[in-house]
């Protein structure tokens, strides 16, 4: 059987149903508009904003100060005075002050980080044993570096790292508060450690 070419045309019967339907529909949205007017199908240009005129300068000047700071995170000092006091308040304000004096000390400073946690874990552990409250950890200041990078690094790698080891691991039991010392013990290159009581 041979398909027929051309387009196919209605029946009688076909073609009365059809009228029958369409008499009895209803159009979807009967105020629409076939055509958009030409001036809505187009977008309007979008007018480019001025930049800031850049200053003048000559080859060679430096650039002044900048406003903008790469450092995000809060410094050591500010972190360690926003945490909650867990000692007593009346010692922890003496505390502060350098009224209260260490018993016991380390001095961490010109070490490796390798070799300045396991170092530090001893000498908590050993003076929380010894029933001592208070010890004093000497990290240093840090050294300016000469040359600096493209990535921003902070200087005093032990002084940003010895508060977390203090308040993690196995010292977070034995430790009580962290606090940087008063400048007659050290200032922001050491911290006071006030121990737990044993039990």
């Amino acid at each position: 059987m041979s398909r027929r070419k051309g387009p196919r045309h209605l029946r009688p019967e076909e073609a009365a149903l059809w009228e029958l339907i369409a008499a009895r529909t209803q159009p979807l949205h009967p105020k629409r508009t076939t055509a958009a007017p030409a001036e809505a199908a187009q977008p309007r240009p979008k007018v480019p904003e001025p930049k800031a005129p850049v200053p003048p300068f000559a080859i060679g000047e430096k650039t002044g100060p900048t406003a903008i700071r790469h450092d995000l995170a809060r410094p050591i000092s500010a972190a360690l005075a926003a945490a909650p006091v867990a000692m007593d308040r009346k010692a922890h304000r003496r505390l502060t002050r350098g009224k209260l004096v260490p018993e016991a000390r380390i001095d961490l400073h010109g070490m490796t980080l390798a070799a300045a946690q396991p170092a530090l874990v001893r000498f908590v552990s050993e003076a929380h044993a010894r029933g001592l409250r208070l010890v004093l950890v000497i990290t240093g200041k840090g050294r300016e570096r000469d040359e600096r990078g493209p990535i921003p690094a902070r200087t005093g790698a032990l002084r940003h790292e010895v508060p977390h080891w203090l308040t993690s691991g196995a010292l977070r039991t034995l430790v009580l508060q962290v606090a940087e010392a008063h400048r007659s013990h050290g200032g922001s290159g050491a911290y006071y450690v006030y121990l737990r009581r044993r039990k």
